[in-house]
């Protein structure tokens, strides 16, 4: 016999030079990141909070597995781009279920705007300039 396919809300999630490709689906609060569970891929606690912080707002945290493919940049950076990732995901699955009345939806998707979860954080590290020792500091300047 042939299963029913499982559907899939996918989200895209970045921060500074760290991109994140985030899945959910229906199933029981499983989070697993690159192949590994959250609480191994993620050792301090700040980093955990960031990446559930979206589902606990909606409340889905026990209702939906979350797999996550991630790369580039540092853990902070890398925790961050899983949260939008896991927003947009959430927003994609309430805008597209036509079971759930479009003023809940709508509600849940003002939650995640008002808590900042889909606003894309802006500050990456600056370019180093030619003639510089790195993005602003210059060389000692010498009269003699």
């Amino acid at each position: 016999m042939a299963e029913a396919k499982k559907k899939y809300y996918l989200g895209t999630g970045r921060r500074k030079t760290s991109v994140a490709r985030v899945r959910l689906c229906d199933g029981s609060g499983k989070i697993s990141i690159n192949g590994r569970p959250l609480e191994s891929f993620f050792t301090e606690t700040k980093d955990r909070n960031a990446v559930v912080g979206p589902l606990k707002l909606t409340e889905m945290n026990a209702k939906l597995d979350m797999d996550v493919k991630v790369n580039g940049g540092g853990t902070t950076g890398q925790a961050g781009s899983v949260c939008q990732g896991a927003a947009r995901a959430l927003i994609h699955m309430f805008s597209g279920s036509s079971t759930a009345p479009d003023d809940a939806a709508g509600g849940m998707i003002k939650k995640l705007r008002d808590s900042g979860y889909l606003t894309r954080d802006g500050r990456m590290k600056e370019r180093k300039k030619y003639g510089r020792k790195g993005a602003r500091r210059s060389f000692q300047f010498s009269k003699r």
